[in-house]
């Protein structure tokens, strides 16, 4: 039997497998954050591909909590309607929806990708002010970010609650929360980029306080069955930065606090960073997580191969595997993998003769 393909349950949530589609941004929302067909199919393809937990790209709580002026939002009734068809598409293949909840902090008002311009959009090219722990920009050419006061703390952390509300009334039935890769919960955490002297500044409490205020809001917005996911760079990759060691601790006051499951990649919070890339490079830290902190983890990063993943899960390193680029170049991944391990794939009826 293929462990990869044994179910995971999550409070009231049962995940077909263990293989999760990684939040990938594709900025290509419609005006004001809206998601279309664009997500419909990308999402879609990924579920009708046999992957168990499918999860959104990351979804702004506020309009200024976006990346870029494309990325998808979760902050109105608009959001919810639209979100609503591709939940249920979804479902009805078979996987569980999940929503990541974001806000980019002073990684936001940016450019797409693929734009020829790099760095922060200005006001009038449909830009807008960013915020951030302090008055330092992630890198030049950034937007120079102000410093969030104690009623803009207040604003994101409602921000958060409300969208968890939204998201189950959109049909999502699990929550992630992003706490990583740079974006404005990150930047609270890494001493690196929080400076402040306040009662959210200073040591690991102070540093930590908003996302655990962030947590218990979301919690009490979507009751106890479904379940709550944190996403956190487990490590900073540079001196002075956050620690895998300090993911341990977080880990286990997360647990306390009502999260199900930590996903730990890393990095983000300083392009100054030197990441050794390489294939399963952030699993060791799902495995030390999980093992010390007594949680389920999530593993992520360069995972491409069905073996590579299944003994991720037989040797307990982590609880689930997320694709993220590997999903892009193969939607039918979790299919392929199943004959390759000899599991039992979840195909869609209109597949069956790719048997």
């Amino acid at each position: 039997m293929s462990l990869l393909f044994e179910p995971l349950e999550l409070r009231g949530v049962r995940l077909p497998n263990r293989i999760a589609m990684a939040p990938m941004c594709q900025y290509s929302a419609a005006e004001d954050g809206l998601p279309h067909d664009w997500h419909l199919v990308h999402l879609g393809a990924r579920a009708a591909g046999g992957a168990g937990l499918v999860i959104t790209e990351a979804t702004a709580v506020l309009p200024q909590g976006r990346i870029s002026p494309q990325d998808v939002g979760l902050w109105s009734g608009a959001h919810v309607d639209a979100w609503r068809p591709i939940t249920s598409f979804i479902k009805a293949r078979g996987a569980v929806p999940a929503v990541q909840l974001a806000h980019a902090g002073f990684k936001a008002s940016t450019y797409r990708p693929w734009a020829a311009e790099r760095g922060g959009v200005p006001d009038a090219l449909g830009g807008w002010p960013v915020v951030g722990p302090g008055n330092e920009p992630f890198t030049p050419g950034y937007r120079t970010p102000q410093a969030l006061t104690t009623a803009g703390i207040a604003e994101v952390v409602d921000a958060f609650g409300s969208a968890a509300r939204r998201a189950l009334d959109a049909g999502f039935a699990a929550v992630e929360l992003h706490a990583a890769h740079g974006y404005l919960l990150h930047e609270f955490l890494s001493p690196l980029t929080n400076k402040r002297t306040d009662g959210y500044g200073g040591d690991y409490s102070g540093r930590t306080r908003l996302l655990f205020e962030v947590v218990r809001a979301v919690r009490e917005a979507i009751g106890d069955e479904v379940p709550l996911l944190t996403r956190i760079s487990a490590t900073d990759w540079l001196d002075g930065g956050w620690t895998a060691g300090d993911s341990v601790t977080l880990a286990k006051d997360l647990a306390a606090a009502g999260v199900d499951l930590v996903d730990c990649s890393t990095g983000g919070i300083s392009p100054a960073a030197e990441i050794p890339l390489g294939p399963g490079y952030q699993v060791r830290f799902a495995a030390k997580v999980r093992r010390e902190a007594g949680i389920p983890t999530g593993a992520v990063g360069l995972i491409t191969a069905s073996k590579q993943a299944e003994e991720i899960i037989t040797a307990g390193q982590a609880d689930l595997v997320l694709l993220g680029r590997e999903l892009l170049r193969d939607p039918n991944w979790p299919l392929r993998a199943a004959a390759e391990l000899g599991a039992t794939p979840r195909r869609p009826d209109q597949y069956a003769r790719s048997a």
